[in-house]
């Protein structure tokens, strides 16, 4: 049942040419009408939540920029390096949460709601029948059943004699209205659980991973023996590889909140974890004098904070542990999240490619490269936040087969995305041209910042539209599609940026990430834009 109380509703109208779809109610952009209102009440929060860490990487850039440009460019390394192997476990993780605990809530409701109309019928049904039942067959009912009352036996003390069945059929409905309160308060979610069991095994893994193998790691991304880098990202990445597992169960927490369309509760965690890490930043790095082992050290506890504040704050709506262990949805889990693993890890590969190839140009390239590299992920992960609100509406209304708010909220929030873009290419372009030295007090490293400031602006919508793609494909529960074409474009871009890195070098670097970020959004277009795949309904087929 869709939410306008239809059943399987197919479009209203069919698209001869799918992609105009896209198009669709396009002078109500700037219009706040309810489904702007719902789109903007996830995406706000969540755009805010999820550019928090890389906002918090650069203000970390920003105060160890200020140790050296040595020091700035073997952070920008180890951050490179966690965050790309954070990516290929978390990702999946809670894009597959996100989906399947908004799917089971959408279930559950319509199942209550399926539930109380029932009730209700038969109450009505009930109360029809009685009222056709004449005296002299509940006389006779009685006799049958051997259950006929003396006519002068005193009712008992707690009903009224004349509202017998009114005072019953009230206290039914209280019973049943407090049980469906009891449910919204806490509930058994099988994701739920699922996911946290998963966040800490991988948690734990990529903590060992990523201390006991901290030097060849760095080697694989250009930081060779003997560099002037090398000892400092050493450092710096083992320390911060203590708060992994932090950051991958509290990032499947954040997946389980965007399930329930709950975004505000995650954010005031966020925020209030990484206040606390630029507080202890410039105390550890400067006061205490600990250098860049300061900095890795403040982030640590400021995502172990986050982590135990959401894990209190879940446990009051969601048991997390299952009833039984089979309630587990450990296979479904390993297969969707098995296909976006491999999608990320493509993806990580052309991205932590980049840097590597920066890191080998030298410190002051690598040192600049970092910077914009941050600036880029921070702006255009504003998008993710209309991705994760197109995901969690989308697989609701999948779920409820209301395809025409799924073609609806898909074209409006891709417009938002693309307003989104143009807006961000404004502000990151005369923002980073303008305030490079905040980064650095070297001057190579602002020239080469300046340098690349015209690729991170103009890529802006692009991006914006590529990650709004993301969400419409996991809402859509088109996971397959985002594996394999991801990987496609991801093997081309490979060869890309090794053909410009030799050609152009700093330069090459930025042309390969945009003819990437380019192909990424055009394979979100194909999908929706033929009416293939989930979006086959468009064509009426």
């Amino acid at each position: 049942m869709n939410v306008n109380g239809n059943a399987n509703e197919l479009p209203s109208k069919k698209w001869k040419f799918p992609f105009v779809v896209f198009f669709k109610d396009a002078r109500l952009i700037f219009k706040l009408d309810a489904l702007s209102k719902e789109i903007l009440g996830i995406a706000l929060p969540s755009a805010l939540a999820v550019s928090a860490d890389p906002i918090a990487s650069l203000i970390d850039t920003a105060f160890i920029g200020h140790l050296g440009a040595v020091e700035l460019a073997a952070a920008g390394v180890s951050i490179a390096l966690f965050n790309q192997a954070s990516k290929i476990s978390v990702f999946p993780l809670v894009s597959v949460t996100t989906s399947f605990v908004a799917e089971e809530e959408t279930i559950e409701r319509m199942n209550i709601k399926a539930a109380e109309n029932d009730s209700n019928n038969n109450n009505n049904n009930k109360s029809k029948l009685n009222s056709e039942v004449t005296p002299e067959d509940h006389v006779h009912q009685d006799i049958e059943k051997g259950a006929l009352k003396e006519n002068t036996k005193e009712a008992p003390k707690e009903y009224d004699v004349g509202n017998n069945d009114k005072t019953n059929r009230v206290d039914a409905n209280n019973k049943s209205k407090d049980i469906v309160v009891k449910k919204k308060k806490k509930r058994h979610i099988a994701s739920a659980s699922t996911a946290l069991l998963f966040g800490s095994i991988l948690g734990f893994l990529q903590a060992s991973i990523l201390i006991f193998a901290a030097k060849p790691l760095l080697r694989v991304m250009g930081v060779k023996n003997g560099s002037p880098m090398q000892e400092h990202a050493i450092k710096y990445l083992i320390y911060r590889s203590f708060g992994a597992p932090a950051v991958l169960i509290s990032l499947a927490m954040q997946g389980i909140f965007r399930g329930f369309k709950d975004t505000a509760t995650p954010l005031y965690v966020i925020l209030a974890g990484y206040s606390l890490n630029v507080i202890l930043g410039p105390i550890f790095i400067f006061k205490l004098k600990m250098g860049i082992r300061g900095a890795a050290i403040a982030h640590v506890l400021s995502q172990y904070t986050m982590a135990f504040t959401l894990f209190f704050i879940l446990m009051k709506r969601v048991y997390l542990l299952p009833p039984r262990i089979k309630d587990l949805q450990i296979f479904r889990f390993l297969r969707n999240g098995g296909l976006l693993m491999t999608k990320v890890i493509a993806v990580t590969f052309c991205v932590t490619l980049a840097a590597s190839l920066a890191a080998r140009l030298g410190p002051i390239q690598m040192a600049a490269f970092q910077t914009l590299l941050q600036v880029w992920l921070a702006s255009s992960l504003l998008a993710d936040g209309l991705a994760i609100a197109v995901q969690a509406i989308l697989a609701g209304s999948f779920a409820e087969k209301d395809y025409n708010k799924t073609t609806a909220v898909a074209a409006r929030t891709l417009q938002m995305g693309f307003v989104l873009g143009v807006v961000l290419s404004l502000a990151v372009g005369f923002g980073l041209y303008f305030g490079a030295g905040i980064f650095s007090q070297n001057a190579h490293v602002i020239q080469f910042i300046r340098i690349g400031v015209p690729f991170v602006a103009v890529t802006q919508p692009i991006n914006t539209l590529a990650f709004v793609f993301d969400g419409v494909n996991y809402g859509a529960s088109d996971f397959a599609y985002a594996s394999y074409s991801l990987v496609t474009v991801s093997l081309v871009s490979v060869a890309v940026e090794f053909f410009f890195y030799r050609t152009k070098h700093f330069v090459g670097i930025w042309i390969a990430l945009s003819i990437y970020m380019t192909l990424r959004m055009l394979a979100g277009v194909w999908r929706m834009g033929t009416g293939t795949g989930p979006w086959s309904y468009i064509r009426g087929r």
